[in-house]
């Protein structure tokens, strides 16, 4: 049996997953985590990922990394960090995102230079706002590398030349995902000097080796992993239920949304993949089980006791200010309540929040396609839920596919794997198992409501 290894660094932890090569398998796995917070020293990715794959490694003929996208990490000459490495999720950089969206010409212009609207989450206005808050780092600053390309290379042999994708290439905000290249004049003039970046990898290429012979695969970032692992074909859309959702689908097109809704990265194939995000997903199921005082499992039993609409209780849940639509200083909203409101009508009001939430980024996603949706698959940590479940598929008005729950960013990155060990023009064909099919009664007068207070409340963002 030959075995592979697929490595999801996360936000939140290392993932690895060994994997038979030539049907999908999981035979061994191990995860540890990273640190809380939005930036991190590299090292300590590192740290994680010898401590979680390091065990397995050995018994693998290749391996590849699929890590967050966007974050920065910058190095200098001696490849030593220059500062911790600015993640994702760190907002520092909203100013810089739109001071560059103007110098670049517009919201248009820049989806049409770089594939999207640049927003505080892409690499490049971390690096305009390193070059105006900590000048020295940015003077030091030799090479930029994307968290998965320094974790590959970290793999990779001594000695050997950073590497990326063009999937996670795509998110950086100078890669032309029209031109299917780098621009490293867009990456200077954020910086103020000219810096080093990776090679990028063809799909399915053995992009180095290790110290001891194993292939390493190019890269890529999660959300282009999770829809490697699930050979997602045009038309699909894949929903990612975790902290943030995610509604992503394949394109054999770039698409250049100027609005800034839709995202346009390219993939792991050689193709692309729009995605559409909001920054409210699994917390808002965290909070309102917090505020009732129950854990996940009452809070569905809750949901599920009450019938749909809640009663008239309608939230909008943007908590953390929001991306879908763009609101970034909006906070959550609760209407409808009244002296008969429930606990019932509460917690069911949140699924049906999160529902509504993900059904905006279906809607803005379709909107870019070049062909109607079809299947809608659903992962992700909180689709365990069973009033999710039963609630989402209402809300949204489709049936939705469930495959069994697994670390389906790992696995792509497992898939890609054993790609490019194939040396094949397409990567191994691996069949999914255990998917189920979410059916509901629709609940179209949920989602009226919930699109009423979201136009009532757009002038408070």
């Amino acid at each position: 049996m030959t075995l592979v290894l697929g490595i999801d660094s996360s936000t939140q932890s290392t993932k690895a997953v060994l994997v038979d090569a030539d049907d999908g398998t999981v035979v061994a796995q191990d995860a540890a985590p990273h640190p809380d917070a939005t930036e991190v020293d590299p090292h300590a990715w590192t740290t994680a990922l010898e401590a979680a794959a390091g065990p397995l490694l050995p018994r693998a003929a290749g391996v590849s990394v699929a890590g967050q996208q966007h974050g920065m990490v910058a190095l200098d000459e001696h490849d030593a960090p220059v500062r911790p490495a600015l993640l994702w999720n760190d907002t520092r950089s909203a100013g810089a995102a739109r001071q560059l969206v103007e110098e670049w010409g517009g919201p248009q212009a820049c989806a049409d230079l770089v594939g999207s609207v640049l927003v505080a989450s892409f690499t490049v206005t971390k690096l305009r706002w390193l070059r105006d808050h900590e000048p020295e780092a940015a003077r030091r600053t030799h090479r930029v590398l994307l968290p998965h390309d320094h974790l590959s290379r970290h793999l990779a042999a001594p000695g050997t030349a950073a590497f990326t994708d063009r999937g996670d290439a795509s998110g950086t905000g100078y890669f032309s995902t029209r031109e299917d290249r780098w621009r490293p004049e867009l990456a200077a003039a954020a910086l103020g000097r000219e810096v080093e970046l990776p090679r990028v990898a063809g799909a399915g290429e053995a992009a180095a080796e290790t110290r001891h012979g194993q292939v390493v695969g190019p890269g890529t970032g999660d959300n282009m992993a999770a829809a490697l692992a699930l050979d997602l074909q045009p038309g699909d859309v894949l929903i990612s239920v975790g902290t943030s959702g995610v509604a992503s689908a394949r394109t054999q097109a770039a698409v250049h949304d100027g609005s800034g809704l839709v995202t346009g990265f390219a993939d792991a194939t050689g193709g692309f993949l729009p995605l559409a995000v909001t920054l409210n997903a699994a917390r808002i199921l965290d909070l309102q089980a917090r505020l009732l005082g129950v854990d996940h499992d009452e809070l569905a039993a809750l949901a599920l006791s009450a019938p749909p609409g809640s009663h008239g209780t309608t939230l909008l849940p943007y908590y953390g200010g929001e991306r879908t639509p763009d609101r970034p200083h909006a906070v959550g909203t609760w209407t409808g309540l009244t002296t008969t409101t429930d606990r019932a009508d509460l917690a069911r009001a949140a699924f049906e929040a999160l529902g509504c939430s993900l059904a905006d980024t279906v809607d803005a996603l379709a909107a870019q396609l070049d062909r109607p949706v079809g299947r809608v698959l659903l992962i992700g940590g909180a689709t365990r839920s069973r009033a999710l479940q039963q609630i989402l598929p209402a809300v949204l008005g489709r049936d939705l596919e469930l495959p069994e729950p697994g670390e389906y960013v790992a696995r792509g990155a497992a898939r890609q794997a054993a790609w490019a060990l194939s040396g094949a023009a397409t990567p191994p064909a691996w069949p999914t198992t255990g998917t189920r099919t979410l059916t509901a009664e629709p609940t179209p007068e949920v989602r009226e409501a919930y699109v009423r207070l979201r136009e009532q409340t757009g002038a408070w963002s």
